[in-house]
């Protein structure tokens, strides 16, 4: 259950995606579980549809949650998987802004998977 506390000094976005993402890190919602809607959420919740959808992306970024479409949005998989995701969406982020290309970063990541004492 998702409560909004309007009095703390927390975005609403900001206290569903840390919500959700706590039920999955206590494992109340299960790889594979089903989320509400997003218009169903933000109607239960009595918040704005955007707000609930940029908690949503959030989570999708993060790797918690996936949206298949029409289908709706699930738990991902397990933990070390989304820890991963995440940790890789990082590194994206910032070989992009240290101005890296594709080719030079994954070659790097295979260098280093391969030999990790050679940094």
């Amino acid at each position: 259950m998702i409560r909004i506390d309007p009095s703390i000094d927390v975005p609403p976005y900001e206290q569903v995606r840390s919500q959700i993402a706590a039920q999955v890190e206590r494992e109340e919602l299960r790889p594979g579980d089903r989320l509400p809607t997003v218009r169903a959420l933000a109607r239960e919740l009595g918040l704005a549809a955007n707000t609930v959808a940029r908690a949503f992306r959030e989570l999708e970024q993060a790797g918690v949650i996936e949206t298949r479409g029409r289908a709706g949005s699930f738990v991902t998989g397990d933990l070390v998987e989304r820890e991963a995701k995440a940790a890789a969406l990082a590194y994206v982020s910032q070989v992009r802004s240290l101005g890296l290309s594709a080719a030079d970063s994954m070659a790097l990541v295979r260098r280093l998977l391969e030999n990790p004492a050679r940094s």
